[in-house]
């Protein structure tokens, strides 16, 4: 009963007028932003996070957790009207979505994608409820050495597993280490990769690289491949499911919920994979597998859950570890280190109710978005008649705004045009972006970890290792890193081809 009665208290802090109030705000303004295309849900969580400068962190949060919620509703709608998903885990969702809804099923491919996201968001923060708590009161008891390993994993697993490209995520990860290595080191008091630039020497804010790269960098990768005759948009009516409509899509819903949360609570899961095996899954079981390819409503429902449910499923090793394994989730974390919050084991003993308001308020944020989006449906469509010229230019100039209210300089307005630019180049050559921010956040994470590591064995380089724990972590590292030519080796060779002598033998 701790947990709940924590659960509890967390609701105790949320419900009230004004929060009520600030969650709803925060949900409309997510699913606004979010439903623009182009833009995902770590985009979006980017361009709005500086709108909680200035709040009590609590409000903060609550704020934070309807801005969540509403930017994965608003990719959804997207990828179904327009078939242009704001990130890749919602690529899965545009494939039945975009056909049921030129088949002039928008409504039920809406109202079935908003249902099936309130189901598993519901499920997916129950399940954090009890297993952020005994995941904590395992880490407690882990070290330095163990952390370091933990972290490194982290920076193998984004970078070699969730890219098309290993080399590409690697050279992305250096990148991002090499913006966490800017400003003093706090151990030595020398200035490392500073230029001899005052502005520097407290380091790049996390929220100006997020911003960067995500908000302003997409746009411009945009803006250099805008059509000129504005995006097709299909009217959407009342989204609504008739019986057989419900009848094919709550399996889907719990089947794609329970793919979804395990995978997000790995550090190599990701998004990606629990959608395709959840629409793979229900084209195999789906009594109208005919359907697949022309508009099947289970394969908007089951994808669509695993997405969400995922998404809540990150938020558990980045609460209890400090560790973020998706860009949404690295975002929320460079929220919490812009209030001086630092997630990890001990964030649940110092900032309890803390923690517990924002767990809560998922549950607030979750219910307002199936209350909102259901009715508003077609006004969230009328968004994205905006032309492209006019949105994005907002977008950079809601961007610059953000930035310049982290430390109110004109010199971030110039450093959130370079990582912009980076951005871009990134996007151009195919390196993936959540790399470069994992980097970014969790660098010095790291290297703090294995100087304490260092110290505590007197220099010697054993200390590195720790317990069991570490030598699982680095054994699972090891498996990542050799997995391509563990298959390769292990993939069969083809049979040769026969000859045209070997046929005139026979």
């Amino acid at each position: 009963m701790g947990e709940l009665g924590n659960l509890l208290d967390g609701f105790a802090n949320v419900v009230s007028p004004q929060n009520l109030l600030i969650a709803l705000i925060g949900v409309t303004i997510g699913t606004a932003v979010g439903v623009l295309p182009g833009i995902g849900p770590a985009m979006t969580v980017a361009l709005l996070l500086p709108l909680t400068y200035g709040m009590e962190p609590t409000q903060a949060f609550i704020m934070f957790a309807g801005i969540f919620y509403g930017g994965m509703y608003g990719g959804s709608t997207t990828s179904i009207l327009l078939n242009t998903p704001g990130e890749s885990s919602s690529v899965v969702t545009a494939i039945e979505g975009n056909k049921m809804a030129k088949a002039g099923r928008a409504a039920q491919a809406l109202a079935t994608a908003a249902i099936g996201s309130f189901v598993a968001g519901l499920i997916g923060t129950l399940l954090l409820v009890f297993v952020t708590p005994p995941m904590v009161s395992f880490a407690i008891s882990l070290g330095a050495p163990d952390y370091l390993a933990i972290m490194l994993l982290g920076f193998i697993a984004v970078s070699a597993v969730l890219g098309a490209s290993r080399i590409r995520g690697f050279a992305s990860l250096l990148i991002g280490l090499a913006v966490g290595l800017v400003g003093i080191d706090r151990v030595t008091g020398q200035q490392r990769l500073t230029f001899d630039l005052p502005q520097l020497a407290d380091g790049i804010d996390v929220i100006v690289v997020a911003v960067g790269i995500f908000a302003v960098g997409e746009t411009l990768w945009v803006a250099a491949h805008l059509r000129r005759r504005p995006a097709e948009v299909i009217p959407v009516g009342q989204p609504w499911l008739g019986r057989d409509d419900w009848r094919r899509s709550w399996k889907p819903w719990l089947r794609g919920t329970g793919l979804g949360f395990p995978f997000g609570v790995m550090p190599a899961g990701g998004a990606e994979i629990p959608t395709y095996l959840s629409y793979a899954l229900e084209k195999r079981l789906s009594k109208h597998p005919e359907e697949f390819g022309k508009g099947a409503i289970e394969g908007v429902a089951g994808p669509e859950a695993a997405n969400n449910a995922s998404a809540a499923g990150t938020l558990v090793p980045m609460l209890a570890l400090g560790l973020p394994t998706n860009a949404t989730a690295a975002v929320m974390l460079a929220a919490f280190q812009g209030y001086g919050i630092q997630p990890g084991p001990l964030l649940l003993q110092r900032e309890s109710a803390l923690v517990w308001t924002l767990i809560a308020s998922l549950f607030i944020g979750n219910l307002l978005l199936l209350v909102l989006n259901l009715p508003l449906a077609p006004v969230w469509a009328r968004l994205l008649r905006v032309p492209r010229p006019y949105l994005y230019s907002g977008i950079v100039f809601f961007a610059a705004m953000g930035a310049y209210a982290v430390n109110a300089q004109p010199f971030d307005l110039l450093l959130l045009l370079i990582l912009g630019l980076i951005g871009f180049g990134m996007r151009r050559f195919g390196l993936p972006v959540l790399p470069l921010i994992v980097g970014v956040i969790l660098g010095p994470m790291a290297e703090r970890q294995g100087r304490m590591a260092l110290q505590l064995s007197g220099g010697d380089l054993s200390g590195l290792l720790g317990g069991p724990m570490s030598y699982i972590v680095y054994g699972v590292i090891l498996v990542i890193l050799c997995w391509p030519l563990l298959r390769r080796r292990a993939r069969p060779a083809p049979a040769p081809a026969e000859t045209p002598q070997s046929e005139n033998a026979r």
